[in-house]
């Protein structure tokens, strides 16, 4: 069966591509740029890396904006899925939700109205395992962004490690250890279906402690 991949560039986007590599044909990915990180349902820093991102991965990619709220993010959603149905001919869409009814729901209903099936390989699973199993398998991911406490500004730009995911499971009272919550945002510079890694080279940290974006300003792909 022919998919697309919804995909931000984060750590539950790829670990989802990886799942859906093993079963489906992936044809393109699509990718939704909002407004600003108030967006309600998608990935806001950095999307426009995704580009080097699928150049890597050597996946077609279909792109679109929308404004923050909800109505426009769903109506953006249907256009962008409608052109990947009719460009590539998939039969369904992958997600990265892992629990987020809100977020499940409505992708599911747009979905629906496409008359394309919606898989989430993620869903119901353990956060701290969803982690774990990025890390096993290789995944390089740093931090793009943090909104909320104890998550401090510092953090933005390290590589999410074993010692990160032993800390964060330590903290469920505080934050969801996946961040599906908006806690905070990441971005993927080397899985195992990358032909090249992404490495950044220029970047500024705007913000402070408990609401901070890592914002690249440069970045390119290098070998593995």
């Amino acid at each position: 069966m022919k998919v697309c991949v919804l995909y931000s560039g984060g750590k539950d986007s790829n670990l989802a591509l990886l799942k859906a590599h093993e079963v489906f044909d992936i044809a393109c990915l699509v990718t939704l740029s909002p407004k600003s990180e108030e967006s309600c349902l998608f990935h806001y820093p950095n999307t426009e890396l995704v580009k080097l991102q699928a150049e890597s991965l050597k996946i077609p990619l279909v792109t679109g904006t929308c404004l923050d709220d909800e109505k426009s993010s769903l109506s953006a959603l249907y256009n962008v899925l409608k052109n990947a149905k009719e460009l590539y001919e998939v039969e369904g869409v992958v997600t990265g939700a892992i629990k987020s009814t809100y977020q499940a729901t409505r992708f599911q209903r747009v979905c629906d109205d496409l008359g394309l099936l919606c898989f989430n390989p993620l869903w119901l699973r353990d956060e701290v395992s969803i982690l774990n199993e990025a890390l096993d398998y290789g995944f390089e991911i740093v931090f793009t962004r943090v909104a909320g406490y104890p998550l401090k500004k510092s953090i933005l730009g390290k590589k999410l490690t074993k010692d990160t995911v032993r800390l964060f499971s330590r903290m469920k009272e505080y934050l969801n250890p996946s961040g599906e919550g908006g806690e905070y945002e990441t971005l993927v510079l080397d899985m195992p279906l990358f032909t090249k890694k992404l490495k950044i080279i220029e970047y500024d940290i705007v913000g402070k402690d408990y609401d901070a974006t890592l914002i690249v300003r440069r970045a390119e792909l290098v070998e593995k």
